[in-house]
């Protein structure tokens, strides 16, 4: 299994079963090479993912239609994130 398709199977659990993540989980990515600083990233960017989305679930946010989407791109094309 290549390194890309190992995070993904890692960070099922962390979304689904956080309570089962352990440190086997851990190196199983090592093993497949994965550094310290990879699976850690990895971990966060999952984290904020899920925070986000939780967030929103539960604020009941709406997905913009085709014309939002058009509409909030063209305010990020001109102004970025700032």
């Amino acid at each position: 299994m290549s390194p890309r398709v190992r995070y993904f199977a890692f960070l099922e659990l962390p979304t689904l079963e956080p309570e089962r993540v352990g440190a086997g989980d851990i190196a199983v990515l090592r093993a497949a090479g994965l550094s310290h600083a990879a699976i850690e990233d990895a971990i966060y960017v999952c984290s904020l993912f899920n925070l986000c989305n939780r967030v929103a679930d539960s604020q009941a946010f709406q997905i913009p239609d085709p014309r939002g989407f058009a509409f909030f791109a063209g305010i990020m094309l001109r102004y970025g994130y700032d």
